[in-house]
Parts: C-alpha cells; structure tokens; sequence
C-alpha cells in the first residue's frame, strides 16, 4: 500500500483540508497504515501536481484552509492501482530475530519487553473492539460498511493473535534456562 493510495480514498470519501485529512486518517486509515502529518502534507503537494487531486481556494478570511478534492485521474489511478495484483510481503520482524539471539546466547531482557508489547496490545485490541460495538451495531449494514468491518476483524485478529503469541513466548521465556 502507498500513501498516495490512502489519501485519494481518505478524499474520496470526503474532500477535506490537510489537517482534518491528517486527523481522519490517525482515526481510521492510521490504524493499519502510519502517516506523520508532514508526510500527509508532502503527499498532498505531489498529488497535486500530478494532477489527482485539486485544492479548492480557501473561503475568504484568515486561517481559512485549503480543502482538497479527487479529480477523475487521481479515482483512476485509484482504480488501476486496487486492482493490480500483490504478493503477501514476508514478515521481516526485529523481535524475531532478538528472539532467535536469545535462544542462543542465554536469558535477557526480551520477557520484559514482550510483555510490555503484550499490554500493547491488549489495549489496541479492547480499542478495535470498541470501535466495532459502536461503528458496527447490526449486522444488516451496506456493502461499504461490510468491507470497513471487513478491515477492522483483520485487525482483532492480529491483535488477538499477538496476545495469544506473547503470553506463549512469556510462558516459554520463563522456563529456567539449561545448561
């Protein structure tokens, strides 16, 4: 996924200035896909000037912001780039690999980190969870919505997964190391 994928769906589904885009984005997109706001802004200024989005002239009086809109070649460039095909990248994991440094030289640290990652994420999963009791009440919702629910159960299940994994590896790291 690219940034400039995130933000022509972000404007498409409501043209917005660059720091209300930067707000919704930390709200919803932010989740799977992390944008500071200065890379918001730089983005915004190459979509412009690729001529895929346009910002509209602020309304007359100060601080007025610049809001931006998807024009037909940033929604076709959308559309190209949904359906091209990708491959699952590998997972390239720094705890991984410390992990596999701990298996052979001996006890360190890493419980105390994992468990730290563990609390991590139970709080982002009780966050995802929250969100999915008020943002999808009822099981009769829109195809829109569906795929939107889609996304948030991709993310319970990594967080679930990832609890589940560190209490396994805190259990493991544990056990006295042998001789």
């Amino acid at each position: 996924m690219s940034l400039p994928h995130a933000l022509l769906t972000s404007l498409i589904e409501h043209p917005s200035s660059g720091l209300e885009l930067a707000r919704r984005f930390d709200r919803s997109i932010g989740y799977f896909w992390h944008a500071t706001h200065q890379q918001i802004y730089r983005e915004l200024g190459r979509l412009e000037n690729a001529g895929w989005v346009e910002s509209l002239p602020p309304e007359s009086g100060r601080g007025r912001k610049k809001v931006y809109r998807v024009l037909p070649a940033g929604r076709r460039e959308l559309k190209r780039w949904t359906a091209e095909s990708q491959d699952p990248r590998p997972m390239r994991d720094e705890l991984m690999l410390r992990l596999r440094a701990e298996a052979v030289i001996g006890p360190t640290a890493i419980r105390q980190d994992i468990e730290r990652r563990r609390e991590m994420h139970r709080q982002q999963l009780a966050l995802y969870r929250q969100l999915e009791a008020s943002d999808f009440p009822s099981d009769d919702l829109s195809r829109e919505k569906q795929i939107q629910h889609l996304i948030l159960s991709a993310g319970i299940m990594l967080e679930t997964l990832w609890v589940e994994w560190s209490e396994k590896a805190i259990e493991v790291l544990s056990q006295p190391a042998q001789k």
